[in-house]
């Protein structure tokens, strides 16, 4: 396998009971790659997420991860080398904003100047000043606010893959496109491979280096936001008539 491939998929499977909720998806990542999983609700979109850091594990075939089986790998040591941003944040309420942006480099027994100085360097790079904001708790931020300390949260011990799930999904229309065009910035600058889940087809090409179009648990196609725009699939010309009514 080539050493620059960040992520790759061969021959998985997912099923819980009888249902297979993932369906043989072979397909790799080079890093460095902005890869959308772009779907309806139910296509196996966050599914596939999950299988990246083993939240779940495949019932047939294997991911590499960083040229390793996630079988293979430390759990923990795993999905502290990726990135994971929800929808919901997850940022912890008694927490201050310094704290949550320090918590993956606290467990790493990080010393605490080098602590203080990432969360800076981090809040700096999201757009929220440190003096501002390391001593507030998330119930002084908006929507908006929160997600970025989300994904300064994310960044914080440096991994070179991150994982996004609808991130922006509850914001509204104008923060959600800072934030899509500020991760754009960020991803480029930082060289991260990033995997994305959105249902959104905008989103999907501010983003995408690729579109992975899933459909009742299969990738149906992977192609660029060009070639995207050519695709015969009858689910990609449903998202792009979506795309074109909004215009």
């Amino acid at each position: 396998m080539s050493e620059n491939i960040a992520v790759c998929f061969e021959q998985v499977s997912f099923k819980v009971g009888q249902k297979e909720l993932i369906s043989n998806l072979n397909f790799a990542i080079e890093t460095g790659e902005a890869v959308i999983l772009l779907g309806r609700s139910g296509s196996g979109k966050t599914t596939t997420l999950k299988l990246i850091n083993s939240l779940i594990n495949p019932t047939e075939g294997r991911i590499i991860v960083q040229g390793r089986s996630t079988r293979d790998w430390n759990t923990i040591k795993l999905r502290r080398n990726i990135g994971y941003v929800i929808q919901e944040i997850g940022l912890f309420p008694h927490f201050t904003v310094a704290q949550n942006v320090g918590l993956v480099p606290t467990l790493l027994h990080w010393d605490s100047d080098r602590i203080k100085k990432r969360v800076s360097e981090l809040l700096d790079l999201v757009g929220l000043p440190p003096d501002q904001y390391v001593t507030r708790y998330p119930h002084e931020l908006s929507g908006g606010q929160r997600q970025r300390v989300g994904v300064a949260r994310a960044l914080a011990a440096d991994p070179p893959i991150l994982l996004m799930d609808e991130p922006f999904g509850a914001l509204d229309p104008i923060t959600r496109l800072e934030l899509q065009q500020q991760l754009s910035q960020l991803r480029s600058q930082l060289d991260k491979t990033l995997v994305f889940v959105t249902h959104d087809i905008q989103e999907a090409f501010v983003l995408g280096t690729r579109i992975g179009l899933m459909e009742n648990g299969r990738l149906v196609s992977l192609t660029t936001p060009q070639e995207f725009r050519q695709c015969d699939h009858p689910e990609a010309k449903r998202f792009l008539a979506c795309l074109s009514y909004l215009k």
